[in-house]
């Protein structure tokens, strides 16, 4: 109960380092995915920066012409996606005035939704791409508004075509010949004022003219612009003010990082894994191993006990062989005297007979007790079994049975005086198996180039498969007459030379005692 407790506890802990293993793990990818982000947000301000630098570069007196612009952002974005490590980096590009307004786009469209979400957030993450909204360098805000901003103008060329199509701010152009000059909207000049509307920062576009009036610089007009009213002209320069930028940046990189990471935490999660079950494994084999130990402590304990027991037995059974020897002679004495009566003499008879059957258990068991040595020495294995078929000769042909030796001509390695006595009692038991006139074969075959068998056959009425591990026990016997030592002390003899033996089933009917494993040594 106390091993199994301290398995448990030890199963407990190795699980918790395992855990707290994947939660360092979790952690260390929660980082490095936010430390991807954080370098795709400088990688962000990096581009940012350089762009403010361009329009920095490229304006003149707080004017810069979107023809000129154009074709720049247009090669960053090129660039940026096509520098290797930067495949689809950089998606859209975006210069917003101070109502949160594009002002210029290039790249893939973006939404106006979308710019909006970006500008209420700062950033906005989308499964494939992100978006990122600065400041322009040189852009500032304060309570009134935007300083020092870049007013982007438009080109001839576009200008042209706006007001072709009605949406461009109205002209006063000079009349051209045959022409009569446009006439000002009613109302006024130009067009009325629009409502104030929120921007980057809490900047809008009407409060233009009130920073034109506090002596801020202003744009040089272009010549194509020099015939709008003056209205006409703040209001184009209001909604043109550059403010900030969007930057709209895929994540695939981000994604990649974060996929290769993802699966370096969960190979190291996996062998974390493995290494917690081979560490209980391992501490399950090492407290089973000194769980045996404690056993084999306690069985050689036993060991020794059973032996010094079976000493004590033994060294009984020897000295009541004396006291039975004399029974045994004074019962002979006692039968042979001329004046004994007759019943006198059966009575003695009848000692001597019971004197001798319990001489022969004590002998059984004695030699049962005794410890095996062996001798080992080269045998020819026929020869061994001539001689013990010789010595049971008067059995066999009392019974007229038939005994049939077959077989190679085999050498072994054995204790010849041991192998005498386990074929002596495996041939005696099957003459006392069989019936008037059974049969018995005797085969000795080789197994392999080192090992063979020998098999002791008969078909008497054989032995039942439920019986046929029990009948080896000590003083398990199906005979009248048997002590049921006979089997276990060829059993014993057996193993004590690495040998195996079995009770099989002989067909049709009979029992088949199989001794394998001997050690062949060469042919005879």
């Amino acid at each position: 109960m106390e091993l199994k407790r301290r398995n448990l506890w030890v199963y407990g802990l190795l699980l918790g380092v395992w855990v707290l293993v994947v939660a360092w793990q979790v952690e260390e990818h929660v980082r490095v995915k936010d430390a991807a982000k954080t370098e795709l947000r400088t990688r962000s301000t990096v581009i940012a920066n350089f762009l403010s630098a361009v329009i920095r570069g490229q304006r003149f007196r707080g004017a810069i012409v979107q023809e000129r612009l154009e074709p720049v952002l247009d090669e960053l974005v090129n660039e940026r996606t096509n520098a290797p490590g930067n495949v689809g980096e950089l998606l859209s590009i975006a210069l917003l005035n101070t109502a949160g307004e594009p002002v210029v786009s290039v790249g893939r469209p973006i939404d106006p939704k979308d710019i909006k979400d970006i500008i209420q957030d700062g950033e906005h993450w989308w499964p494939a791409q992100v978006g990122f909204v600065n400041l322009v360098e040189g852009a500032s805000a304060r309570p009134q508004g935007a300083t020092n901003a870049t007013v982007i103008l438009p080109s001839p060329r576009e200008f042209t075509n706006s007001l072709h199509q009605g949406t461009a701010e109205p002209l006063n152009r000079e009349p051209e010949p045959g022409h009569s000059p446009p006439e000002p909207p009613p109302g006024g000049p130009g067009p009325e004022p629009r409502p104030e509307s929120p921007g980057i920062n809490g900047t809008n576009v009407n409060n233009h003219a009130e920073r034109r009036r506090e002596g801020e610089s202003r744009p040089r007009r272009p010549p194509w612009l020099r015939w709008m009213d003056e209205q006409a002209y703040e209001s184009l320069i209001a909604k043109r003010e550059l403010h900030g930028l969007v930057l709209v940046m895929s994540t695939d990189t981000l994604r990649a990082v974060s996929r290769h990471d993802l699966w370096l935490r969960c190979i190291i999660a996996f062998f974390a894994g493995i290494s917690a079950v081979g560490a209980g494994v391992a501490w399950r084999n090492l407290a089973e191993t000194s769980e045996l130990q404690i056993r084999l402590v306690r069985a050689s304990e036993m060991n020794t006990h059973l032996k010094e027991m079976n000493l004590a037995a033994a060294g009984l059974a020897h000295e009541t062989r004396n006291p039975l020897n004399i029974v045994r002679g004074l019962a002979q004495m006692i039968s042979k005297r001329p004046d004994a009566p007759p019943e006198i003499r059966n009575k003695s008879r009848e000692i001597i007979d019971e004197t001798d059957k319990v001489t022969a258990q004590l002998n059984e068991f004695i030699n049962y007790s005794r410890p095996r040595e062996l001798r080992r020495s080269v045998l020819a294995l026929n020869s061994v079994v001539t001689e013990v078929v010789r010595a049971l000769n008067y059995d066999i042909e009392e019974k007229n049975i038939q005994v049939e030796i077959k077989g190679e001509m085999l050498s072994i390695e054995a204790d010849e005086q041991l192998l005498r006595q386990v074929l002596f009692n495996l041939v005696l038991n099957a003459t006392q198996a069989v019936g008037e006139g059974g049969e018995i074969q005797i085969l000795a075959q080789r197994l392999s180039a080192s090992e063979a068998s020998i098999e002791v056959k008969d078909n008497g009425p054989g032995v039942p498969a439920d019986r046929r591990t029990e009948i080896f026990k000590p003083y398990f016997t199906t005979q009248q007459k048997g002590t049921g030592l006979g089997l276990a002390i060829v059993q014993q003899i057996v193993l004590a030379h690495g040998w195996e033996i079995e009770c099989l089933s002989n067909e049709p009917k009979g029992a088949n005692f199989r001794i394998t494993h001997l050690k062949v040594t060469g042919r005879h």
